[in-house]
Parts: structure tokens; sequence; C-alpha cells
């Protein structure tokens, strides 16, 4: 019940919080951008919507976790030596669902502060938007290291502020992608050691005993799956990447 909630906010998100940033960074007034796209044809109508709808969408998934989640369940599978299990639909999926499980306080929080007081009128449409904005900038930070907010200040040009409330979203967009990006390949690297370590035995194995012909990788695919399925591999992933956003 609560996602059918939530469905008009992330509506109102998708058409109005556009409009928001862009009155942040420029002079537009907000009445006559709305009478401009009115007076558009329908066709043309369409055709923003869906340009729009793919914009708002790219952006939701970088300000979300779902860049570490889905980069690491993909070096994963390369870790493995299996290219093809599981496809690539499945790793979306559960990328998706970790990715909501992750943000879920952050989207109880915008519940709370946002849809419920905009549902029973007590606050306007760019309140709202705000009060949705802010849970979700609060977690970029946390999630961002200080030096990538450092260095985008530097390109920048602008004085460096650690107040998350000050720090202008083009700065912390960069810095929190940055910041994924890496905390994504670290973890990386710690999946793949256990990994390479059997490929490199079982490569050591079969050059001693003369078996060059043989491929290691048929020999240590079946005991890398083995093993993670022994130490149950895919419970110690998930619950390492959602404890690593706290």
């Amino acid at each position: 019940m609560f996602i059918f909630t939530i469905i008009p906010l992330l509506l109102i998100l998708l058409f109005y919080s556009p409009i928001i940033y862009a009155l942040e960074f420029s002079d537009i007034n907000f009445h006559i951008l709305y009478n401009s796209v009115q007076l558009l044809p329908a066709s043309m109508k369409i055709f923003f919507f869906f340009a729009l709808f793919s914009i708002i969408m790219t952006l939701i998934l970088m300000t979300t976790g779902f860049i570490r989640i889905i980069i690491v369940l993909n070096l994963l599978r390369n870790a493995l030596g299996i290219s093809y299990a599981p496809p690539n639909q499945i790793l979306l999926g559960i990328s998706f669902l970790l990715t909501f499980f992750v943000m879920s306080p952050t989207v109880d929080q915008i519940y709370r502060e946002a849809y419920l007081p905009f549902q029973h009128n007590n606050i306007q449409i760019e309140e709202c938007i705000r009060n949705s904005i802010n849970p979700i900038r609060n977690f970029m930070v946390h999630q961002t290291y200080e030096a990538d907010l450092k260095t985008f200040f530097i390109l920048s040009n602008t004085p460096f502020c650690k107040t998350k409330n000050v720090i202008p979203m083009k700065i912390l967009l960069l810095s929190f992608i940055t910041s994924e990006l890496k905390t994504a390949f670290q973890i990386g690297f710690t999946i793949f050691i256990p990994f390479l370590i059997i490929d490199l035995i079982v490569a050591s194995i079969l050059i001693s005993l003369g078996m060059i012909m043989v491929s290691p990788t048929n020999i240590s695919l079946p005991i890398k799956l083995i093993l993670f399925v022994l130490v149950d591999g895919w419970k110690l992933i998930f619950s390492s990447l959602i404890k690593s956003f706290h």
C-alpha cells in the first residue's frame, strides 16, 4: 500500500524538480515557463514527457546507491568467471531491490515531510519539492568523501563549504558519483582477491602436472562456485553492500 501512496510524489518530482533546479541557476519565471509548456502541441508534450522521464530516471539512479550496487555485482560476476549468469536483467532487478532497501529510510522521510503535508494542503508544491530534495541531499553528503568535494569545489572556482545545505547540487552530484565509483571498486577489489588466488593455485598445479592444454578456467570455475555457495556468498555480498551505506 505504501508504494501506491508514494507514486504521486514521484510524479510530482518528475514534472516539477527540473523546473525548480532551473530556477536555482537562472532567472526564468515559473509562470512564464509553465504557460509556455501549456501552449505546446500534444505531440511536442509527449516528446518532452518521454525526454524528461529518461532524464529524471537517470538522475534518480545517479543520486542513490544504485551505482555502487550494480558495479559491485558486475565485478562479482567477472570474479567468478561467468559472464552470463546471473543475466543482466536479474542483476538489474537485484540492484533495484537493494537500492530501494537502502533508500527506504530516505523515502520514508520524504513521505513524512513532503508527501503527507502536501496531501493535506499544508505546504505548497515548491516547498514539497524542497522537502523532498533535502533527505536525498543528506544521503549524498554522508556517502561523499570530503576530498572529492574539495576537488570539484576547486574545479568550479567556488570557495569550499562543508555545510550540506549550501553545497551546490552540480558539485555535490559529481562528488557523490566519484565517491560511489571509488567505493564500488574498493569493494570489487576485495571480492576479486580470493577468486584470483584460486585461479593462481589451479594454474600453478596444472602447469606443474604438465597439463598445459587444459584451460585453468574449466577447473577453477567449479571450485569457485562451490566455495561461493559454501560460504553463503550472496548473503555476504548483500549484507556487506547494505552495511557499506551506513
